[in-house]
């Protein structure tokens, strides 16, 4: 158990997990304000780790960081063991690192296979675009192949020729997690990806993610469904206010008054 920012990262060498992405003294600011300030933190293969605070806390700005959507004004990132520092969000992506984002990005005109096939289409074209009009129908088979399996992994094979923009905002998640999934990502950030998800749904959620999870990828989860978050986490960091207040496991986290007073309040208790 942390209270201050200076033991993050302590948990994954403790552990043995290899590295996933390692982020070292980050700072985000905005004309003078301070949206995040020195974060360390680490997601290390092998594990769901989680990212909770309070709204405005700055925990998709971090996301926004880490992915290469946003160049901070100071610390690194390592992906795998490399310095990804200067490495912009395509390269990152290239090099291992997945997305979600906490509004729902799909292409809502295409059908849900189109959509998740997207996942693997744009690692495999790289910096070429024109590649997609060339690619060999091997290559084309097994997109298809790899997205048709991300779609039964996340329980929606039977929605595959249903187009997007007809789905409830919960398939929609889903489709989003079968898309990041066909990416073959060995690290991935998802943000908010419960959020419009029903009962059934949020399981089907956390048992798609515990499957990954036992395949050696490394997942940062930012929350806000504290129970989903208690069951699935194995270390969880706490933002608020741009600052790492707390760090610590599932049960640390849910017995630490500091966390109560910023975050969970009553909700800690319903989680017990």
């Amino acid at each position: 158990m942390t209270v201050a920012a200076e033991s993050v990262g302590v948990a994954a060498d403790k552990h043995g997990l290899p590295e996933g992405l390692a982020v070292r003294d980050v700072r985000v600011v905005y004309g003078g304000h301070v949206a995040v300030s020195k974060v360390d933190l680490d997601a290390p293969l092998g594990r769901v780790t989680g990212l909770i605070g309070p709204n405005g806390a700055g925990k998709t700005t971090t996301f926004n960081a880490c992915s290469g959507l946003l160049k901070p004004t100071n610390g690194t990132f390592s992906l795998l063991g490399s310095d990804v520092s200067r490495i912009g969000a395509s390269g990152r992506a290239r090099r291992g690192l997945g997305r979600t984002f906490q509004r729902v990005e799909v292409c809502e005109a295409m059908d849900v296979l189109t959509n998740v096939a997207l996942g693997l289409e744009a690692r495999t074209i790289g910096r070429n675009p024109l590649r997609q009009f060339g690619g060999a129908r091997a290559q084309q088979r097994q997109i298809i192949e790899t997205a048709e399996q991300a779609l039964h992994r996340c329980g929606i094979a039977d929605i595959a020729d249903r187009p997007v923009g007809m789905l409830s905002i919960g398939q929609k998640r889903l489709v989003e997690l079968a898309r990041v999934l066909t990416g073959g990502f060995q690290v991935m950030l998802l943000d908010e990806p419960s959020s419009g998800l029903d009962e059934e749904e949020t399981k089907r959620f956390g048992e798609v993610l515990r499957s990954v999870m036992n395949e050696r990828t490394g997942i940062l989860l930012v929350e806000h469904d504290m129970s989903l978050v208690m069951q699935l986490c194995e270390y969880i960091y706490v933002l608020d206010f741009g600052n790492l207040i707390f760090t610590g496991s599932p049960g640390e986290v849910r017995d630490s008054e500091t966390v109560r007073t910023a975050y969970l309040g009553e909700s800690a208790e319903a989680t017990s």
